[in-house]
């Protein structure tokens, strides 16, 4: 199959790519920077921005297949100018136009856990929105929703690094915001599967195989540095009120939308991985990754 593979340089994109590309597949990368990008030798690149869509059409040309994964993180404040309505949404109205004009049969849609079109963070608002794009188009489609990925390079790991100094540790409500986090070679074979079989007009709702605390990863997380940590809780008003307040500084990496993102959890009801022939237990753990004890 050629498939289309945009947001093809960033860390879920790099993986699957190479996934793709050992399965046999005619891969191309659309990036604003394929250049940049870490990506086997015969995988073609195309240059273009999903906001623009003059800039991307081409590249759908005699496409068989498109993965969407183009995504600013939930984790961090978008860039100045960049918001999460004008990528999730705009650049998929973008892709599934693009897609339907060119002739392109499937679209394999990245979207979030409790994506939801009046969600109560904007990056929720937009990843539940463009999902209704992608389901009312012409395409068939697939969607998932994974919790957060872990992995070589993996932002959620740097992420709670960055939260989570050695020693003496602050969190928001002391780290109880539970995740389900997925190793990303457990999830891009996943995706791969997803292109190549019928899981039309299927949305997964994808976890690993155990429930952590923000804690929890942060523990493993400073552990597998070789260093202690204690937690220490910060009341959930006095964290909004202070990441609020960051939110307007310049260079500050959470605000006031990253606050109410950690006060709802971000794991399944039931975990879809029984739908590719994994079993939740067979999958790898956080603490397995780093090395570590749970």
């Amino acid at each position: 199959m050629k498939v289309l593979v945009a947001g093809g340089t960033g860390f879920i994109g790099r993986n699957l790519v190479r996934e793709l590309h050992g399965r046999g597949h005619e891969v191309t990368v659309l990036a604003r920077t394929p250049d940049d990008a870490d990506v086997p030798a015969g995988v073609e690149q195309a240059t273009g921005d999903v906001t623009a869509l003059a800039s991307i059409e081409n590249a759908f040309e005699n496409q068989d297949a498109v993965v969407n994964l183009v995504a600013l993180s939930p984790l961090f404040k978008p860039p100045r100018g960049v918001t999460h309505m004008s990528v999730h949404l705009g650049g998929t109205q973008n892709i599934v136009q693009a897609a339907e004009e060119h002739g392109v049969g499937k679209i394999v849609q990245m979207s979030a856990l409790g994506a939801d079109p009046t969600g109560p963070t904007e990056y929720i608002r937009s990843k539940g929105q463009a999902e209704g794009l992608v389901k009312n188009s012409d395409l068939r489609w697939t969607i998932f929703r994974p919790s957060v990925v872990f992995g070589d390079k993996s932002e959620f790991l740097s992420f709670t690094k960055k939260l989570t100094p050695p020693y003496l540790a602050p969190l928001p409500g002391g780290g109880r915001t539970r995740f389900q986090p997925i190793w990303i070679g457990d999830l891009a074979p996943m995706l791969a599967a997803s292109v190549e079989e019928t899981h039309d007009g299927e949305t997964y709702e994808i976890g690993g195989p155990e429930v952590l605390t923000l804690a929890d990863v942060a523990r493993l997380v400073r552990q597998a540095e070789g260093q202690p940590v204690t937690i220490v809780s910060v009341p959930m008003a006095l964290a909004g009120a202070g990441l609020k307040i960051g939110g307007t500084i310049p260079g500050a990496p959470m605000g006031a939308d990253q606050y109410r993102s950690l006060k709802f959890d971000n794991t399944v009801q039931e975990n879809d991985v029984t739908a590719f022939g994994v079993e939740p237990s067979s999958l790898t753990t956080l603490a397995t990754y780093l090395g570590v004890e749970s």
